[in-house]
């Protein structure tokens, strides 16, 4: 069965029944050439012995969806995602978690696959879509429709769900998702944005996603599958009862001690306690199930503490930042770095230049030619909660906080023609307890700073929370960490400068948060943000006046486009013995802009001087020593510079004629004029240099 919508003056197709049958749920999603086919499927029985839902998110590109082959000359097939498909995933996958019910332990995999790409419409939007609408007609529990939609804005007017070449030229990037009233998932990047603005957009897509709702609802009305439902038998009354009796004031007490190891410390043992408590009373069926009440009677007293006594497990006000401390240069050999804390949260982020030829090259189906001049990598290893696990490639999570930071950051560096290094930057959790991502961005603009980089405006981030009751009540609260991160509702990062925003992340635990929470949320931020600024510009107040010594130098030559050939040389002849006989990086570019990088003043001058030789100009009345290549009668052919000749003329030596074999042999070295060049190209020489 086909079903169309129109959404921003595009036809959105919906195909449902014609791929993927034996999946849960399959639904093709197709808009303008770009098609995508979204399944979602669940185990038949439930994970035993886990206290999580079991869900997982994966964005499968195919290559041949834009008419490609991989580019690498030994593996054609497909490998492990792009950083790019793993972002793509995780916002998929925090739009709908929070939809799944409670009790659901099997596990339930939603694959989004991206058929056809026709380089204009993002499948990522389409994908949320398609995700949302398989498991509404499958038989998995979920408590949608969800949709999603992108907004642009260029002169004043929101763009929905813009073409790539739209959101080119828009003043941010704003993808987010909810049902009815709600918003629950948001990523987005800006440009210095005003948070005034932020909220219109999201009062201008609120109207679209329901548009979308609606639709999905028609569909889902006329195929959707008679859903799961819970078989998990209730908790006896007694044993809960008893349980609440044991911990009494103890819970209360040991959740609010103060310092996080002494609180985790409390609790554990409290735990511990329980559990000896119960196996006299109860047997092992009971006992099973303590964790998960012992999580909900914590979930429970931090909730009401905050929302009845505005409360919190360390004491703080709920605007109140954690105490924070930053320091510049802690790292003697780096080319910059920065030591950022905020209470239990340490990021230290270091700072890496190199030549613009380490720039990284892209190789997606959205970008197969592209290049990042900038990339920020956040490390989060186990050690940074007090964890024992092994060191291996990057996990979904890292990847998605590194990129964040690095959408913000991205907007402060300067233009590659006034700074053209490739920028590394590397963000080290060394310890955590909330927002380390955030912290990140505050350690990265230290870095920066100590680096001598000229950034537009120094940035800080911080992470916002809300508890919510079931009757809508609810507290906001600054700079979440621990308990309020794990029970509470909403984890909103916000980054941005003194002037506007730069960058978005909204994830929640409910169905959705109103536009009202999120604005006072955004307000609230930008308090703590400033306050946070403050503290940082006290260390560094701004860049540093040169990069650090130990950073290579880049020398910028413009050289007429044509003459690149000259320089690089029959496959890559020349340019490569320029490099081993200097020892410096050479990067040209089509436009005939050339980057020599070097770290010694002696190595750059020596490749300076190699490229301009090749590539100089000829002009009219230029001196120049040149050699002898070819004599004839009439005169000498003599190189002028390499791979360029000129004549002289016999008459230039003698007024009578003579043999100038008896004057000149091939090879002689000789200083001339440049007399003429005709509209040709070619060079007259004189020997008259006066």
């Amino acid at each position: 069965m086909v079903f169309e919508k129109e959404i921003g003056g595009k036809k959105l197709g919906v195909e449902i029944g014609r791929f993927a049958e034996q999946a849960g749920g399959a639904v093709t999603v197709t808009l303008g050439e770009t098609v995508v086919l979204v399944t979602a499927t669940r185990s038949v029985r439930p994970k035993e012995g886990i206290d999580f839902f079991p869900l997982s998110v994966d964005y499968d590109e195919k290559l041949y969806a834009a008419g490609r082959i991989k580019g690498s000359k030994w593996v054609k097939r497909e490998g492990r995602p792009t950083d790019e498909a793993v972002l793509s995933a995780r916002f998929i996958d925090r739009a709908i978690r929070p939809l799944f019910p409670e009790w659901l332990k099997n596990e339930v995999q939603v694959i989004a696959t991206v058929l056809s790409f026709d380089g204009e419409n993002d499948p990522d939007i389409m994908s949320l879509l398609g995700a949302s609408l398989a498991l509404s007609i499958s038989d998995i529990p979920f408590n949608g429709p969800i949709a999603g939609i992108r907004l642009g804005l260029k002169d004043g007017q929101f763009i929905v769900n813009p073409t790539y070449q739209e959101r080119e030229n828009s003043q941010f990037d704003l993808v987010f998702s909810g049902l009815n009233e709600t918003v629950n998932m948001i990523e987005a990047v800006f440009d210095e944005t005003s948070e005034e603005k932020i909220i219109e957009a999201v009062e201008f897509g609120i109207p679209v996603l329901k548009e979308l709702v609606t639709f999905q609802k028609e569909i889902i009305s006329k195929l959707a599958k008679e859903k799961l439902v819970n078989t998990e038998e209730a908790i006896d009354q007694d044993f809960l009862s008893d349980i609440k009796s044991f911990l009494g004031a103890s819970l209360v007490e040991a959740l609010f001690e103060r310092k996080k190891p002494a609180r985790n410390s409390k609790l554990d043992k409290l735990k511990d306690d329980l559990f000896s408590y119960l196996k006299q009373k109860y047997d092992s069926p009971a006992l099973n199930k303590v964790g998960k009440i012992f999580d909900e009677a914590i979930y429970n007293a931090m909730r009401d503490n905050i929302l009845n006594n505005e409360r919190r497990p360390d004491g703080r006000a709920l605007d109140e930042l954690r105490e924070i401390s930053c320091g510049v240069g802690v790292l003697p050999r780096t080319h910059g770095s920065g030591l950022f804390n905020r209470g239990n949260t340490q990021v230290l982020s270091v700072l890496t230049l190199a030549a613009p030829g380490f720039e990284q090259y892209l190789d997606t189906i959205e970008n197969a030619e592209g290049r990042k001049r900038f990339m920020h990598h956040y490390n989060f290893p186990k050690f940074s909660v007090g964890e024992v696990g092994r060191l291996g490639a990057p996990g979904r999570r890292e990847i998605g906080h590194g990129a964040l930071a690095e959408k913000a950051l991205q907007i402060l560096l300067p233009k590659k023609k006034d700074f053209p290094y490739t920028i590394r930057i590397v963000s080290e959790v060394l310890s955590s307890n909330g927002s380390s991502s955030m912290a990140s961005i505050c350690g990265s603009v230290l870095a920066l700073y100590d680096g001598g980089i000229k950034i537009k405006a120094p940035a800080a981030g911080i992470a916002m929370g809300v508890i919510i009751d079931d009757n809508g009540r609810y507290k906001i609260l600054t700079d979440i960490q621990g308990p309020e991160d794990l029970y509470g509702d909403m984890d909103f990062k916000v980054a941005g400068t003194t002037k506007g925003l730069l960058a978005l992340q909204l994830d929640v635990k409910v169905t959705g948060v109103t536009v009202k929470i999120l604005k006072e949320g955004l307000d609230q931020a930008r308090k703590a943000r400033l306050e946070i600024l403050e503290k940082m510009l006290a260390v560094i107040a701004q860049p540093r006046e040169t990069i650090s010594s130990y950073a290579p130098r880049i020398y910028t030559l413009e050289i007429n486009s044509a003459k690149i050939g000259l320089v690089i040389g029959p496959k890559g002849k020349t340019i490569n013995e320029i490099i081993m006989e200097t020892g410096a990086t050479i990067d040209i570019e089509d436009s005939g802009l050339v980057f020599i990088t070097a770290t010694s003043e002696e190595s750059a001058q020596k490749a300076i001087k190699r490229v301009q030789d090749l590539t100089h100009e000829i002009k009219i009345g230029e001196i120049v020593d040149g050699k002898v290549k070819k004599i004839m009668e009439f005169g000498a052919f003599v190189e002028v510079m390499p791979g360029v000749d000129g004549l002289i003329h016999v008459s230039e030596f003698a007024k009578d004629r003579v043999n100038i074999d008896d004057i000149l042999a091939i090879g002689d070295i000789i200083t001339v004029r440049i007399k003429n060049i005709d509209n040709t190209g070619r060079i007259s020489l004189t020997k008259n240099v006066k």
